[in-house]
């Protein structure tokens, strides 16, 4: 089954952690957790707090422990084909909460959710996989799709921003 997944984080450098995370899968069913940060998680910008609203003290108050977060990512998302829109990023964290977890950094793997748009697109349009990423109705149907979603304002929080990945996807396999 598809999964489209997001990350939150406490900001866009290299020493940066998962803060939140979420999933939906295609079927619509979804889950968000907050993150509380694990020892030496130091990493904060405060005008990413201000983007996405989420406060150090409230992971701390609120958050799940990234160990427990990481076990039951682990068993829910384990087999299914998992997509994030910036798989280089949200891998990058992905990597983080499993290390710190004590889990190999590419246990999941994320890939791009273009590439599920596509293959959307051009099943429905009956299309042959290879090349559809550059075929005129398969960009076109995904523009489409964009289009109609992105219309509505970016939460900026993990489980808001996996269901819009869903709904383009939902949107390109209705047409």
């Amino acid at each position: 089954m598809l999964v489209f997944l997001d990350f939150e984080a406490s900001s866009l450098s290299k020493t940066s952690f998962p803060i939140e995370i979420g999933w939906v899968f295609e079927d619509g069913k979804g889950e968000g957790h907050l993150i509380k940060p694990a020892p030496g998680w130091t990493d904060w910008d405060e005008s990413a707090a201000k983007i996405h609203g989420i406060s150090r003290a409230q992971l701390e108050r609120q958050g799940t422990p990234h160990d427990e977060i990481c076990r039951h990512m682990i068993d829910s998302l384990t087999g299914h084909a998992l997509f994030a829109s910036a798989p280089s990023w949200d891998g990058k964290w992905l990597s983080v909460l499993l290390r710190a977890a004590g889990f190999p950094r590419h246990l999941l793997r994320l890939q791009d959710s273009e590439d599920a748009f596509v293959a959307a697109a051009a099943a429905r349009l009956a299309i042959a996989a290879d090349g559809a990423a550059t075929n005129p109705l398969v960009v076109a149907a995904i523009a489409a799709a964009r289009a109609k979603v992105e219309a509505k304002p970016v939460a900026h929080r993990a489980l808001e921003d996996a269901r819009r990945e869903r709904e383009i996807w939902v949107e390109v396999e209705r047409g």
